[in-house]
């Protein structure tokens, strides 16, 4: 995979290639894992980080939600005929492939575009568990797929649900200054009430809003914690992304401007990257000799 990284060239021409760059765009420190998870021998695995990307970016990215619901309409017929006639996307194409995909029932597939399309017009959450339960369900759909495609049907996806809802949590207050206006804010209603703060006030640094932002970064950081004794593995792409979205949340608490830490963001390489990618892979691999 040419400027990547990674000699397996599976990725490397056409389309995949580029759904492969959109999800490395908003994930570079992934690079790091494709050198444990090499597509060549995984491509099953990396199309379902990159599959993942999309339905996030029309959940999220798109500001009009008649635009994003007819999109995700595309996606839930195409998940929900692949099965039989192997799909239209090369995505699809490339996981339908694999036996793994058959094995996944149709509804696994189908619930990530049908929790994505039905949080299109949710409000700001009134309190921080409440955040949490309204993310839930779509990162948790999205990590139940996920964990299946790793780890086989029975693994428990409760670890992975939690901690994939937690690293989007984050990412979303990281754009705290430029989702101001959105109806759905990255703070909730109690924070925001309890700091004094409107939309203006989250706009411009001060006081409040960096007072507002520790708060949250605190539960997320207990949140975080106390996912620890949830059952359940973690893929190498989730445990990489999981691993350094707690580390910068710790960064940031700690820090007198945690906005500009927050933006700053995690390094996408170097020495605590590679390590925590092959410390994850590690994982992965002793988890699938246990279940032989």
């Amino acid at each position: 995979m040419e400027g990547h990284g990674v000699s397996e060239d599976v990725f490397s021409h056409g389309a995949l290639q580029s759904y492969l760059d959109k999800w490395l765009a908003v994930q570079p420190q992934q690079r790091m894992a494709l050198v444990f998870v090499e597509p060549g021998k995984y491509p099953g695995h990396v199309a379902l980080a990159a599959l993942e990307q999309e339905l996030l970016s029309a959940a999220y990215g798109i500001r009009e939600p008649q635009v994003a619901a007819t999109k995700l309409n595309w996606w839930a017929e195409e998940l929900s005929g692949a099965a039989a006639s192997g799909g239209r996307h090369p995505l699809t194409r490339m996981l339908f492939d694999d036996e793994r995909a058959h094995a996944v029932p149709s509804e696994r597939w189908l619930a990530p575009v049908l929790a994505a399309m039905a949080q299109l017009e949710e409000g700001t959450a009134v309190d921080f568990a409440a955040q949490v339960n309204a993310a839930s369900v779509l990162h948790g759909a999205l990590a139940a797929l996920e964990t299946a495609w790793w780890y086989g049907q029975d693994a428990s996806s409760a670890r992975a649900t939690r901690v994939a809802t937690l690293s989007h949590m984050l990412y979303a207050l990281r754009r705290l200054q430029e989702d101001a206006e959105q109806d759905r804010l990255p703070l909730p209603m109690a924070r925001l009430a309890r700091f004094h703060l409107d939309r203006n006030g989250l706009r411009q640094q001060g006081e409040a809003r960096d007072r507002a932002i520790k708060a949250q970064l605190d539960d997320l950081q207990s949140a975080w914690r106390e996912s620890s004794q949830l059952a359940g593995p973690l893929s190498v792409f989730r445990a990489l992304e999981a691993g350094l979205a707690e580390w910068l949340a710790g960064k940031a608490a700690r820090a007198s401007a945690p906005m500009k830490v927050l933006q700053q963001g995690a390094p996408d390489s170097g020495f605590m990257v590679t390590l925590r990618a092959w410390r994850a892979a590690r994982r992965w691999q002793q988890q699938k000799s246990r279940d032989r």
